[in-house]
């Protein structure tokens, strides 16, 4: 039976581990939270210690976990995945993390014989519980090809970019763009609470009209009921893919102003409420000068 380890087990990675078990490989799981995987376990998963017992004897070994410090700790830390990793297997990095960490871990892993694919997805966690992820992949053509059977259970859509890195800068810009269009829509929002109108009208008119994104869509409603129950994406994980995007847009571009003005409202959001949904921009927004 083909051997998965599967590492980070937050609203995203819990999904994804289940996938595996779903479709019949032999998965071991690691968190910072054995509580997280305790539904896993009795599905049969089997619980390692650290990251470094999930991947020993793997043939895959997939990471979901929040930045370039967790990353790095996973991978090549005392107890890192790397440690007991078998020469040739497959390092897949689904985390959202910097561009450049993304190059320096490809580097160092292949420099332990491994092969590194940089993979992260879009997706709210209800496509991640049914395997419907878009998976964003940097990669070798041929290490993509060899990676596919362990692509397939998380995500029905591929789109390969280019060399590895490539998938994490059209993340990086994905989730840019998304930090713009909310917090944008957050100023509307608040714009025309205080001008009086109609607000189950202007819900519906965002959500239809021609601004409407699946940003837009998901949040104007949201915003405009002040209901964020069922938190997918929080302001503290929105604002550090923000600054790692910004970071890298500064060495493409002469100046990112949109950018920068996006991260710093998510700046303050993280610092009101970091671990509610980003949503709550609105009130960061409305608040009384």
């Amino acid at each position: 039976m083909t051997k998965v380890a599967f590492i980070g087990l937050g609203r995203m990675g819990h999904g994804m581990a289940a996938r595996y078990l779903d479709a019949g490989f032999h998965v071991a799981v690691w968190n910072r939270s054995k509580a997280k995987a305790e539904d896993l376990i009795a599905r049969g998963a089997r619980w390692a210690a650290s990251p470094a017992e999930a991947a020993d004897g793997a043939d895959a070994v997939v990471t979901m976990v929040a930045d370039d410090v967790a990353s790095r700790a996973v991978w090549l830390g005392k107890d890192g995945a790397a440690v007991t990793m078998k020469a040739g297997s497959l390092a897949i990095e689904c985390s959202t993390v910097s561009h450049q960490h993304a190059l320096d871990m490809a580097r160092e892993l292949r420099g332990r014989r491994l092969i590194y694919i940089d993979c992260p997805v879009t997706g709210l966690p209800q496509a991640a519980a049914a395997g419907k992820l878009t998976l964003l992949v940097g990669a070798d053509a041929a290490d993509l090809d060899r990676a596919r059977p362990y692509l397939a259970p998380i995500g029905d859509v591929v789109r390969h970019f280019g060399a590895v890195g490539t998938g994490t800068v059209f993340k990086l810009i994905n989730n840019l763009m998304g930090a713009v269009q909310i917090a944008s829509l957050a100023e509307g929002v608040a714009m025309a609470e205080q001008a009086g109108l109609d607000m189950n009208l202007v819900a519906e008119a965002l959500a239809t009209g021609a601004v409407a994104s699946p940003q837009v869509i998901r949040h104007s409603k949201r915003m405009v009921t002040r209901d964020f129950s069922g938190a997918s994406f929080t302001a503290a994980l929105r604002y550090k893919d923000a600054a790692y995007a910004v970071a890298l847009a500064e060495t493409l571009l002469p100046g990112v102003p949109v950018s920068r003005a996006a991260l710093a409202a998510y700046e303050k959001a993280k610092a009101s409420a970091p671990d509610d949904d980003e949503g709550r921009m609105i009130e960061i927004v409305s608040r009384p000068k």
